[in-house]
C-alpha cells in the first residue's frame, strides 16, 4: 500500500469534513517568555484558548506538553514511552484505522511534530498545509467553544525505530561522512551570532543550516517540493546520507522532517532534545563563526 501524502490542502480537508472516519485535532501550542535567567528556555503553553475561540469543525484539541510529552524531562516535548502515547492517543479516538489530519495556528510546527510522533508509532497522519490561518483567510466555516472530543478507542501502536535519537548518537556521528546533521533554527542562532535561550550560542559542529523559515511561505503553507529540494541539496543533504535534524527543542525541525519525507528520504532521524539540551552541556562540543 504506498502511504499517503504527509499533506493535505484546506480544499481537500473541505472536502472531507463530516465523514465519520475523520480524525481532525489542533495541535497548537504556545512557546511564552520567560524571566532572564529563568532555567527553562520559554513557558509552555498550551492552545485550548485559541481553539476555544475558534476551530475548525468537529476538530479535538491535543495538548501536546501536557498529554503527549514525558513530563519527567528536563527539556520539554520530549517523547515520552509508547504506552502513555497509546493511551492518550486511545483518549482522544485516534487509531490506525482512522483518517488522521492534523493542524495548527501560526506555524505548522506543532502539528508537523505530531506528525513525526505518529509516524513513529506507525500511524501516518496528514498534515493541514497553511494551519488554520490559511482555513480561515480562504473564509472556511470556523466554529467556537470547548472540544467535544471522539469515541474513545483502543489505539495499538507498531513503532519504527529510529525515528529519535539521543546526544549520545548524535555525538558518535560528528565527523561521519555519511552523515549530515541539519540544524532547523535561524542562521543567526546557527552562527552563533545571537545569545541562545537554551544556553551556549552556536551549533552542534559540522551541522548544516536549513532553516525551518525558509521553508515556509508567508500563509503559512511549505514551500514547493522543487524549493526544498534544492535549498537541501545547496546545503550537502542528500539522498544517501543519513540525515540527523534538529532545533531547539525538537519541533520546527519536523517541518524539515516532512518535506523530506515528501521528497523521499528515507534516512530521517530527530535529536529530540535538540538545544535545548546540548547548548546546556559543557562536555559537549559547540562551533560558531
Amino acid at each position: 500500500m504506498t502511504e499517503p501524502t504527509p499533506l493535505i490542502t484546506t480544499e481537500q480537508l473541505a472536502a472531507q469534513l463530516g465523514d465519520p472516519n475523520l480524525r481532525l485535532y489542533d495541535c497548537t501550542t504556545y512557546n511564552e517568555p520567560v524571566p532572564p535567567g529563568s532555567d527553562v528556555p520559554y513557558r509552555a503553553v498550551p492552545g485550548d484558548k485559541t481553539f476555544e475561540a475558534g476551530h475548525i469543525p468537529g476538530a479535538d484539541f491535543l495538548d501536546l506538553q501536557g498529554e503527549f510529552s514525558d513530563a519527567s524531562a528536563q527539556q520539554f516535548f520530549m517523547m515520552p514511552d509508547v504506552a502513555q502515547l497509546e493511551a492518550a492517543f486511545g483518549r482522544h479516538g485516534l487509531d490506525a484505522s482512522k483518517s488522521v489530519v492534523l493542524y495548527s495556528i501560526g506555524t505548522m510546527m506543532w502539528s508537523t511534530r505530531v506528525w513525526w510522533m505518529l509516524r513513529s508509532l506507525g500511524v501516518d497522519a496528514r498534515v493541514l498545509d497553511g494551519g488554520l490561518d490559511k482555513w480561515k483567510d480562504e473564509g472556511r466555516p470556523v466554529v467556537t467553544g470547548a472540544p467535544k472530543g471522539y469515541p474513545a478507542t483502543t489505539f495499538k501502536a507498531t513503532p519504527r525505530a529510529g525515528f529519535f535519537v539521543d546526544k549520545n548518537a548524535v555525538k558518535a556521528r560528528l565527523g561521519d561522512p555519511a552523515t549530515v546533521i541539519v540544524n532547523a533554527l535561524g542562521p543567526q542562532f546557527h552562527r552563533g551570532l545571537e545569545p541562545s535561550r537554551y544556553g551556549r550560542p552556536g551549533r552542534i559542529p559540522g551541522s548544516v543550516n536549513v532553516s525551518a523559515a525558509v521553508l515556509t511561505n508567508a500563509d503559512k503553507t511549505l514551500t514547493t517540493l522543487a524549493d526544498a529540494e534544492a535549498k537541501f541539496a545547496a546545503a550537502g543533504v542528500t539522498r544517501d546520507k543519513n540525515v540527523i535534524c534538529y532545533c531547539g527543542g525538537g519541533i520546527s525541525a519536523t517541518i524539515d522532517l516532512l518535506l523530506l519525507t515528501q521528497l523521499g528520504y528515507d534516512k530521517l532521524t530527530l535529536y529530540d532534545a535538540s538545544m535545548g539540551e546540548w547548548a546546556k552541556d559543557p562536555a559537549l562540543p559547540i562551533e560558531t563563526d
